[in-house]
């Protein structure tokens, strides 16, 4: 059984739920979504024009309901993962409109080609699990936004896919570009290696129009997909952390109740990205303190629904890779780990999830493996205690030379290529490089080395006649850099 680190008393949790039941029954959501409300109707909510009211015995019907797994499929079987049993699963940040130039360093919009260098990357990364499509493109038509997306990720990643469809029209697209890349539509469903993501609630308590389309759309279709919540504390959400929190959980618990009417054992996931507004100037704030703590008190009402969690966590609004980037990235993800978060959306971002950086995300999969490491945790058992080693070099002796020692040395400890553990002197002969240059130094190692499509030629004609003029979605290395 599991012990995680507790914010709350259980008796806390308890309140917090009722509470959350009673903004929902009394303050109610706005819908404007006919289809929605009409699937809320029928399952008992009460409807006053727009504001939606939800009676617990409403709730409580589709809270039975909650699986607890949700499985993120890849293009093979050895890279699904499963919430929580392969906890921490590791996600990139996502959706970034900006990115730091690898060769300039300079930020500059993001287009189709550097999703392609960034997907790559991410499937050659070990501690990533999941690949959210990191980045927007501003070379991405609206009518083909979401496909011109998906071609370079599919073409570079064999791990899930994670991305957002606009409208039904663009889902659809997403949808027949997985059955081209699997071979039919049926081969495609029988392995869904694309999970869709939406935000269905607009905090305070508003059901966002085109997500909550793509909710039902999927929900409807059985494909994976899930919501996050952001409430924002002093902006969208009152200025208190329990405030925040019970808002973001009665906007989990609307979305979920939606989504098991729609089609009843829907996996899902309590995913959030929950902050407090540095109020001095209004400043989106996912690096404070306060982010991890409330994204661990919302892992403790997933334990209480038991369902799946995590969310954005372990963000930073550091504009550079810095001393700020890395405490505000390290501090909230341990805190989550510890309170039993599942999924970690921590990977590539800076500047409050405005910019990507390749350098990174190379050192966010430092940190994704340190989590690993810590969930790993003690390896108990009688030839641990290692008597037999104590004993044999006893008091005053050294351990380096015992077999033991040799046997456990890539093992016991999680051996970082990223960080340096150099004397100075062995430090500066070897360039004196700190850690932004060693991480893009690997992204160069990764990238100049030959990447082959995990498209074949065939599969990419038919592709490329379905959708013409997709970019290349090759990954090439910058110019600059040959």
């Amino acid at each position: 059984m599991n012990t995680f680190a507790a914010l709350l008393t259980s008796e806390q949790i308890v309140r917090i739920h009722e509470a959350s039941l009673e903004i929902l029954e009394n303050v109610g959501l706005l819908v404007r979504n006919a289809q929605a409300k009409e699937y809320l109707a029928k399952h008992g909510c009460r409807v006053d024009a727009e504001i939606i009211k939800f009676p617990r015995q409403v709730v409580e019907a589709a809270r039975a309901a909650f699986p607890p797994t949700f499985t993120f499929y890849g293009r093979e079987p050895k890279y699904d993962r499963t919430l929580p049993r392969d906890r921490p699963v590791i996600v990139t940040g996502s959706s970034a409109p900006n990115m730091l130039d690898p060769v300039t360093g300079k930020e500059r919009r993001a287009y189709a080609d550097d999703i392609a260098r960034i997907a790559r990357l991410i499937h050659e990364l070990p501690g990533y699990d999941v690949f959210s499509i990191s980045t927007l493109a501003e070379d991405a038509p609206l009518d083909r936004f979401t496909v011109t997306r998906l071609y370079p990720a599919l073409k570079n990643c064999l791990k899930p896919i994670r991305c957002s469809a606009l409208n039904p029209t663009d889902a659809a697209q997403a949808l027949q570009l997985g059955a081209l890349v699997a071979g039919s539509d049926a081969a495609y469903r029988e392995r869904p290696f694309i999970t869709h993501h939406y935000c269905p609630i607009v905090s305070p308590l508003t059901f966002d129009f085109d997500s909550t389309e793509m909710l039902i759309y999927f929900a409807e279709q059985g494909l994976p997909s899930f919501g996050s919540v952001v409430p924002n504390g002093g902006m969208s959400a009152p200025l208190t952390l329990l405030g925040t929190l019970t808002q973001g959980n009665a906007e989990f618990l609307a979305w979920t109740t939606l989504i098991q009417m729609i089609r009843p054992g829907t996996p899902i996931i309590y995913s959030s990205l929950p902050t407090i507004a540095d109020m001095r100037r209004g400043a989106y704030s996912p690096g404070a303190i306060e982010s991890g703590m409330l994204v661990m008190g919302m892992a403790q009402m997933a334990h209480f629904y038991n369902v799946p969690n995590g969310g954005y966590i372990g963000l930073t609004n550091s504009k550079i890779n810095d001393a700020q980037s890395g405490y505000e990235s390290g501090m909230s993800n341990v805190g989550a780990l510890l309170a039993g978060a599942d999924m970690f959306n921590l990977g590539g971002l800076l500047d409050a999830l405005m910019c990507f950086d390749f350098a990174k995300a190379v050192i966010d999969d430092d940190i994704a493996r340190m989590l690993k490491r810590m969930q790993r945790g003690f390896e108990f058992g009688e030839e641990n205690f290692a008597f037999d080693d104590i004993a044999a070099t006893g008091p005053g002796g050294m351990f380096i030379d015992r077999p033991r020692t040799y046997a456990l040395m890539k093992e016991t400890m999680y051996l970082s290529d990223i960080a340096d553990r150099d004397a100075r002197n062995r430090w500066q002969k070897q360039g004196a490089l700190d850690t932004q240059a060693r991480a893009l130094k690997r992204v160069r190692e990764i990238l100049m080395s030959d990447q082959p499509s995990f498209i074949s030629p065939d599969v990419d004609a038919r592709i490329r006649a379905a959708f013409a003029d997709l970019p290349a979605g090759e990954c090439v290395p910058p110019k600059e850099w040959k």
